[in-house]
This record gives structure tokens, C-alpha cells and sequence, in this order.
């Protein structure tokens, strides 16, 4: 059990354990544009605006993580947050 955990969560680049990194530009970019849709939710063309840059980011963010992510575990979460951005757009 330890070998797949060690395979899944250890970095390709670094060797070290890697769940978590500081966030990238696109991350960052949504992590702003998210702040200000909560202070400002409902703000009219902004709030759609907004929110395209958020769920745009987030499926940029994720589609990277899947190209590039450094352990199978950023894989994974990338799909995991691009399906689930998807899946909140279906009606």
C-alpha cells in the first residue's frame, strides 16, 4: 500500500511529496475573479463576466494539471475539477 501511495502522490520532477503547490497565474486569476464575484454577486454583465473567468479558469487550470501535473494525484484532481466545472454547466 505504501508503494502506491508513495507512486501517486510523489512529484516526477522533484521526488518529493507533492499534494499541494503554490498557485499558478491561472490560479491565481481565478482566485481573484471568485473574491470578487462573492463581494459583488449579483453586479449585472460583471457578475457574468466574472464568472466565464472563473469557470474558464478553472477548466484551463485543470486541462493543465492533466497535461502536466507533476504525480498521478495532480492528474486527478485536474479531471476531478474539470468535470465538475462541466458538470455545473449542464443546465
Amino acid at each position: 500500500m505504501r508503494r502506491i501511495l508513495e507512486w501517486f502522490f510523489r512529484s516526477r520532477e522533484t521526488g518529493a511529496i507533492t499534494i499541494a503547490q503554490w498557485p499558478n497565474l491561472v490560479l491565481w486569476i481565478v482566485i481573484v475573479a471568485a473574491v470578487l464575484l462573492w463581494l459583488w454577486p449579483s453586479a449585472g454583465k460583471a457578475s457574468i463576466g466574472l464568472t466565464v473567468v472563473v469557470k474558464g479558469g478553472l477548466i484551463m487550470w485543470g486541462a493543465d494539471e492533466i497535461l502536466r501535473g507533476v504525480n498521478p494525484w495532480r492528474r486527478c484532481l485536474g479531471a476531478a475539477v474539470v468535470l465538475y466545472v462541466l458538470v455545473t454547466l449542464l443546465p
